[in-house]
């Protein structure tokens, strides 16, 4: 049924206010006609019910007080009582066009008000259809734990991580799964906080991974919850694991080459004074010199042997881009910190090189704590590191503003995959020749200015 109250709409004001005047017009005239028979004043009750949704309190009482005018002067009542009749009568219609006023004053609040919280509705269900659909659709386990450990929500990231081929996570114990999030539950109750940890997780068929937890607590009216964001970082540990012996094995490297260039100098000396002792007249019959000439060709034989470079077999294609954007996260904070500029003269692509991807970080960050050592005491201070492709390589350049070194020196600081090592005085430029030994020449070249 449609309701009456929407003859009050703003749109129908003008319509609404006319048929009012009309109204008075005609019920005038009526009651003029018949006032010797009937008084019919209390039909202005009609116009002052239309009138009193689209005027003023104060406009309402004049209407009022024209329509109990107008009766009492068609009225065929005594005299005598006209006074407390106009007076009862204003009294009527004014309090019934005021009533009916602050109803239509009322009902327009509550429809605004009834509007507002439709669209606060409309926009919470929309907000939380979005926040489904980017939990459900996001890679990372997302769950939701009560105050007793209990799962209450949780995405197709987290059935997949937890629990690939069992039951629905939504009502298990969490504690199965991930332990120390039970423990976090029980111990942190009163306080709510987020932070992140790593634990050793569970999944419903017993393997065991290691798990990056994400987490926050808040109160609800039904207790503590805690929502967590849980990823699997067993392949990190193991390739960090496979990272850090590789770097060992490649610093051995470095070292035994190293010794052995001390016992080939050595060698040499002695074979020399061994040749010169050699002339002498019955030493090259004597046993003792003979067994000192085998152990010298033993030690130069040690000294030469070739420490098989692993670079060639851990080779990868490497994207310098990414490779130097990885490389500007790792050093800008710490030259920020010592107030030194760093510029970058990168294109925004390069072509992919052959390298072992962990050493060339490693390298180019040795540079770059070179540079910044070196800078620590000057008054300018300012790293420019520059990658360009230059006659079929890559040239990458350091250079720096220390002033301890000359531009005839620093042009000898070059060295690249294959090339020669004229001026060995910087352990990041021995590094790079011997973690890069057996890469081909025109792979990469870097150059420390």
């Amino acid at each position: 049924m449609k309701d009456l109250l929407t003859i009050y709409a703003p749109a129908n004001r003008s319509r609404m206010l006319f048929v009012s005047a009309m109204l008075i017009v005609a019920i005038a005239a009526v009651d003029w006609a018949a006032t010797r028979y009937i008084s019919l004043g209390f039909l202005y009750l009609f116009p002052i019910i239309i009138l009193g949704g689209f005027l003023s309190r104060a406009q309402i009482v004049v209407v009022a007080l024209l329509c109990a005018g107008l009766q009492e002067l068609f009225s065929n009542l005594p005299e005598s009582e006209a006074v407390v009749r106009l007076i009862l009568s204003s009294a009527g219609f004014a309090g019934t066009g005021l009533f009916i006023s602050e109803m239509v004053r009322s009902r327009r609040i509550v429809l605004k008000h009834v509007g507002e919280l439709e669209d606060q509705i409309k926009l919470r269900q929309d907000a939380e259809e979005q926040l489904r659909s980017l939990v459900e659709s996001s890679p990372a386990a997302i769950v939701t734990v009560d105050s007793n450990g209990k799962i209450l929500l949780a995405n197709e990231g987290a059935q997949q991580l937890l629990a690939p081929e069992g039951s629905a996570l939504p009502g298990q114990m969490v504690s199965s799964y991930l332990p120390a999030l039970q423990t976090v539950l029980q111990t942190q109750r009163p306080r709510s906080f987020r932070t992140t940890l790593q634990c050793t997780g569970q999944r419903s068929d017993g393997e065991v991974f290691l798990a990056g937890v994400w987490f926050s607590t808040y109160q609800t009216l039904s207790g503590s919850r805690l929502a967590a964001i849980i990823v699997d970082l067993s392949e990190d540990l193991r390739n960090r694991e496979d990272l850090s012996l590789d770097h060992l094995l490649k610093n051995t490297r470095i070292l035994m080459s190293a010794v052995a260039h001390e016992i080939r100098n050595l060698s040499g000396a002695v074979l020399v004074v061994h040749k010169n002792l050699s002339r002498m007249k019955g030493l090259e019959a004597n046993e003792d010199f003979q067994a000192l000439g085998s152990l010298i060709q033993s030690l130069e034989r040690v000294s030469a042997l070739e420490l098989g470079s692993a670079a060639a077999q851990n080779g990868e294609a490497v994207e310098l881009t990414s490779l130097l954007s990885e490389l500007r996260i790792l050093i800008e904070t710490t030259y920020r910190e010592s107030n030194i500029d760093v510029q970058w003269v990168v294109p925004a692509r390069l072509p992919l090189v052959w390298a072992d991807r962990y050493g060339l970080v490693q390298v180019f960050l040795n540079l770059a704590r070179n540079s910044q050592r070196a800078m620590a005491s000057g008054k300018v201070r300012q790293l420019r590191i520059t990658a360009a492709e230059e006659s079929g390589r890559i040239v990458i350049h350091f250079e720096d503003t220390r002033s301890s070194f000359s531009p005839s020196s620093r042009a000898l600081r070059q060295v690249g995959w294959g090339s020669t090592f004229p001026a060995p005085s910087c352990a990041a430029l021995a590094e790079i020749f011997a973690m890069n030994r057996g890469q081909p020449a025109a792979a990469l070249l870097c150059s420390y200015l």
